[in-house]
């Protein structure tokens, strides 16, 4: 089998974890090649990405292309979407190794050459006022926002900005995708839930939006956005079988009571 290493060198402590995830490999003398994220390849089977969502997002992203799974292995933050971490990364290599481990395939998002696996967030060109967001569904017309932004997620990125902004969780598994407002300047503006098929346009009355995919890659003040489901599944390797729900209570403490 052979193995992408992909790394985020601003990640702090990247460099013990990439350093552990090859002298292991090579102790199992696999084969790999190692490389930055700025610069990543289409060479192996799996990747094995160091860092965390965001590092995670970027390299699920490029290896959809070529229908690569790639298995987190977090030195970030959260890790929502991590499989591993980094003391845990000789039983880890051990059962990619041994081909014991399942994959997803993630629903993802695109407008023109920008994907998104967790999402889309328009805003107007100035953060620091509200705009007047016009929402079209198929070519019709569904509602206008007073609101500092929209966001437009998968079922992936439902856990992400669109939960701090009161949107739904929705299991990964749903072909679906969700339209939350951002601080809307109305009592009546809800999040809004659509089969994957539909054809989401935003446009402005100013006609100035500033749109960014994953957090990463945006396109400054611009008329409207057409979103769609893209053609591209994001494959996602997972290790062992924790449901979505063990996962939602363990990393986001979902529904947990708080203690004395």
């Amino acid at each position: 089998m052979k193995i992408n290493v992909v790394y985020n060198k601003f990640i702090p402590n990247y460099e013990k974890a990439l350093n552990n995830i090859e002298n292991s490999l090579r102790n199992r003398n696999a084969h790999f090649k190692s490389f930055d994220l700025s610069n990543m390849e289409n060479w192996g089977e799996i990747s094995f990405v160091i860092g965390g969502d965001g590092t995670l997002l970027r390299a699920a992203r490029f290896y959809s292309k070529s229908d690569t799974p790639v298995l987190g292995v977090n030195v970030g933050r959260l890790g929502f979407l991590s499989q591993a971490e980094l003391n845990e990364i000789n039983s880890v290599i051990d059962k990619v190794l041994n081909k014991n481990f399942s994959t997803e395939e993630r629903l993802m998002l695109e407008s023109d050459e920008m994907l998104a696996l967790n999402d889309f967030v328009i805003k107007g060109c100035n953060h620091y006022r509200t705009s007047k967001i016009y929402l079209e569904i198929n070519g019709n017309f569904v509602c206008d926002y007073v609101a500092d932004g929209l966001i437009v997620s998968t079922p992936t990125g439902s856990t992400a900005y669109g939960l701090s902004a009161g949107g739904p969780v929705i299991y990964p598994k749903i072909n679906a995708i969700s339209i939350v407002p951002i601080c809307p300047h109305t009592l009546n503006a809800r999040p809004l839930i659509v089969p994957a098929d539909e054809i989401i346009t935003i446009k402005s009355v100013e006609k100035l939006l500033t749109v960014s995919a994953d957090g990463f890659e945006t396109k400054e003040c611009i008329e409207s956005i057409t979103i769609k489901a893209s053609k591209y599944k994001a494959k996602l390797a997972f290790l062992n079988n924790d449901s979505f729900y063990t996962v939602l209570r363990n990393k986001l403490h979902w529904g947990i009571s708080p203690t004395d």
